[in-house]
């Protein structure tokens, strides 16, 4: 059966429509970045995972985010040239979204919906919160800020 999360439009950091569907992956790791936050250095761990992982099976996806603390001001094109220079990173990013409030992204209004936070809450707290979604979708899994993306291994371990 085809999870509809799959088929919720994209568009990519270079401006090409895509949905999640179009990465043959068993497990999606997806986080809502920032490149002017605290836990930036975090693009290093998620380019280790994708790295190590890709052959068997996982995709990174970042998703820029300027709702916390206003920590991505830049346009794409700055974004994705700041991420390759200074983390090296190869894994697919999209253009900026909102991750929270009336005008957030239909990806993130549907794993929020599927993966609540603390205590049920539905918000996305900051930037690089995680998301494992596996089983074509019938698993999402939430992840803080603070969960290092090396600490994930043994879960994406799990799916792949």
């Amino acid at each position: 059966m085809h999870d509809a999360l799959f088929d919720l439009p994209c568009v990519t950091i270079d401006g090409a429509n895509r949905t999640l569907a179009d990465y043959p992956a068993k497990v999606l790791l997806i986080v809502n970045t920032a490149s002017q936050c605290g836990f930036t250095p975090q693009y290093k761990g998620l380019e280790q995972l994708w790295r190590s992982y890709r052959e068997r099976g996982l995709v990174v996806l970042g998703f820029p985010c300027n709702q916390f603390g206003a920590q991505e001001p830049d346009a794409e094109p700055e974004i994705a040239a700041f991420c390759e220079r200074r983390f090296g990173v190869s894994f697919p990013l999209f253009a900026k979204v909102e991750v929270n409030g009336s005008d957030a992204h239909p990806l993130f209004v549907e794993l929020k919906k599927r993966a609540p936070g603390l205590l049920g809450s539905k918000a996305i707290k900051w930037n690089f919160t995680k998301f494992l979604v596996a089983d074509q979708g019938r698993t999402v899994l939430r992840f803080s800020s603070r969960t290092a993306p090396e600490a994930l291994a043994a879960e994406i371990e799990k799916y792949l």
